[in-house]
């Protein structure tokens, strides 16, 4: 709480100079201002991380994928190493949404993870990283999955990283006895490259 007071402290003396005649002082006093408020933000969304309730806890993880940036990073692997089913799928939901290269390796883990809530959400989250062969080798073994869930988010990230390695395995979703999996086979062969 005395870090935010700091930070409100600092804001309020900074106002002023959003009226300065001088356009680079405007300038950098709002960039002071804005930086100075995602960082109090970023000290409350982890305090809420630490004591708030479960819907609390998920909504400071949302949060902290809007803030976004290296800096948020620590405090979501952590969420998404924690016990709890719920706090890592959602983590997993934002780092993939982030996209930050150094993410990659714990989504990857999470592919790993007994829940398959978790998997999928890690699964999805892949398609907005740059395709590797370490990446598309660890996918295309849920096109195999069977359940309605993981096969349809493997095949849709698969093609959206227009693997086409894995072409004939999705033409073969398309006669799954789940229609979650049809139906993400056939959105996965309209994104697939045709050529």
């Amino acid at each position: 709480m005395v870090m935010k007071e700091k930070a409100r402290s600092r804001i309020e003396m900074l106002r002023p100079l959003l009226k300065d005649p001088v356009p680079d002082v405007r300038a950098a006093a709002a960039e002071a201002i804005e930086k100075l408020e995602a960082a109090s933000s970023v000290d409350e969304i982890l305090a809420t991380l630490k004591t708030g309730n479960m819907g609390a806890r998920i909504g400071a993880i949302y949060a902290l994928g809007e803030i976004g940036g290296e800096k948020v990073l620590p405090p979501l692997v952590y969420c998404a190493r924690r016990s709890e089913v719920v706090i890592r799928s959602v983590a997993a939901a934002v780092l993939g949404k982030m996209a930050l290269p150094a993410a990659l390796p714990i989504m990857l883990e999470l592919l790993e993870d007994a829940d398959p809530t978790v998997q999928a959400r890690s699964i999805a989250g892949l398609r907005n990283f740059q395709a590797t062969a370490d990446i598309l080798n660890k996918l295309r073994p849920f096109l195999n999955a069977s359940d309605g869930i993981l096969e349809a988010e493997a095949a849709i990230t698969l093609a959206w990283l227009k693997d086409r390695h894995s072409l004939s395995h999705i033409y073969e979703l398309l006669t799954s006895p789940h229609a979650s999996t049809r139906q993400a086979a056939a959105t996965a062969l309209s994104r697939m490259p045709i050529h």
